[in-house]
């Protein structure tokens, strides 16, 4: 009787140390093969991300984004295309349909000025939008506005991306440009 409880002590202790040797021998091999990031923040180095939809889909990568985002580096063979594979929010950059490539945050260490007072007519004023939200600018635009040298990679289109109202001018989706008060 004692001889078989030993046995069967020593049975599961060799049990014991096989399930060890087994779970050590799969988590070195898990570690030991390549894997890469399917998606996602795959390298950050300050302001500087590399964000990536290598499975075609959308992903986000988090990031500070008050202060705009700039594309520095393709480095998929799919485009990447802002606001068609690539863009910014809130949330953080995000990239699709195969887009790969690196990012600048673009930092502010200051705070933001306060806003202007209206321009009387017949000035230049620059108005951005640095975080790629709505800016507005006031300003004296009963006698027109037209947009005179363009700041921004962003598109800056009379209607889509800024116009003017009887208040002042405003500016969208990365605009950023000087605009003439009065034609």
């Amino acid at each position: 009787m004692e001889a078989q409880l030993c046995f069967q002590s020593i049975k599961e202790g060799i049990l014991k140390n096989l399930r060890l040797i087994l779970f050590a021998a799969v988590f070195i091999a898990l570690s030991a093969s390549h894997l890469s990031a399917q998606s996602g923040t795959t390298y950050r180095d300050g302001p500087r991300i590399t964000c990536a939809s290598d499975d075609g889909n959308r992903h986000y990568c988090a990031a500070d984004t008050r202060y705009g985002v700039r594309m520095v580096n393709q480095r998929s063979g799919s485009p990447c295309k802002q606001g068609y594979s690539w863009g910014y929010d809130r949330r953080g950059i995000w990239v699709d349909r195969g887009c790969r490539a690196d990012f600048i945050v673009r930092v502010v260490y200051a705070p933001p000025p306060p806003p202007r007072p209206p321009v009387p007519g017949g000035g230049v004023i620059t108005c951005s939008s640095d975080n790629g939200g709505r800016q507005f600018c006031p300003a004296d635009t009963r006698y027109g506005v037209r947009m005179v040298n363009q700041r921004s990679g962003s598109p800056c289109r009379k209607g889509y991306s800024w116009d003017y109202d009887r208040r002042g001018i405003w500016v969208d989706r990365g605009c950023r440009a000087d605009f003439a008060l009065g034609r």
